[in-house]
């Protein structure tokens, strides 16, 4: 084939591979250009409240598949609120219900964007990196499922970021799922657990909007402060587990230098 059929082809080639991650770019610009940064609120919630009471107990299962289909979009598209929703989770179907919805519907858009991005920029990224670059991704991939559940069972790494990370270094879809999945159920049950008592918060915000609002002000919201949940005995709990998720590596890495022969000099 010659040269330049053979470059207008991988070229192409590339272009089919982008697609769906540029249909993915656009649905979330669209879809927070026109519904805007309020979608997934407090204020939200409140305002529909009274429905989505009444579908949930209406209609549970279905409702638990709306949500879980929800979650999965709003992390897909990288969406700002999904914590709220693990909150709300909580709030309309109780702790384990909304915290197990919760962690399935966050796993399954992690995987579509890790899936996405690892065929539209990995490969090809692999391909060009420079042997630095291959080695650091090599090692990652041959301790992925530890790495993973570090990064997220840390509160400080974006949870957009460590979908794009290991979809860079070629991580296999079975230890991103297992890692993601399990790394996400300690702050999933955290916030759920934290939407059990969102009565109080609603009742708290509501009075505090309507002194607001007697007050004149015009920029008056109901708002929920996530940090709140993160209290410093959360954190270190977290960060504890994330330290046991290294253990595994750590031993490795020292039984390796153990069994390896000395030098004479």
């Amino acid at each position: 084939m010659p040269a330049p059929a053979a470059k207008t082809q991988e070229t192409r080639g590339f272009v089919r591979r982008l697609l769906p991650l540029l249909v993915i770019l656009a649905a979330a610009a669209a879809v927070y250009l026109t519904v805007g940064r309020g979608m997934i609120s407090l204020e939200s919630l409140v305002q529909h409240r009274a429905a989505i009471g009444h579908f949930v107990m209406s209609h549970r299962s279905l409702a638990v598949l709306a949500y879980i289909a929800l979650y999965t979009v709003a992390v897909a598209l990288s969406l700002p609120g999904a914590t709220f929703l693990t909150v709300s989770g909580g709030f309309l179907f109780g702790l384990g219900l909304g915290a197990g919805a919760a962690v399935i519907g966050a796993t399954a858009g992690a995987t579509v964007i890790f899936l996405v991005a690892r065929t539209a920029l990995g490969e090809p990224l692999l391909k060009r990196a420079g042997p630095r670059a291959l080695k650091l991704a090599e090692n990652f991939r041959e301790d992925a499922f530890s790495y993973l559940l570090f990064l997220r069972l840390v509160p400080a790494f974006p949870f957009f970021l460590v979908n794009l990370v290991p979809a860079f270094a070629g991580v296999r879809l079975l230890p991103f799922v297992a890692a993601t999945a399990l790394g996400i159920i300690p702050g999933a049950v955290a916030y759920a657990f934290a939407g059990t008592g969102l009565d109080s918060v609603i009742a708290a915000q509501r009075h505090a909007y309507e002194a607001c609002m007697a007050a004149g002000h015009a920029d008056c919201h109901l708002t929920f402060d996530a940090s709140a949940i993160l209290t410093p005995e959360l954190l270190g709990a977290l960060g504890a587990l994330a330290l046991l998720a290294l253990v595994p590596v750590v031993v490795k890495r020292v039984r390796g230098r153990a069994g390896a022969p000395s030098r004479d000099f």
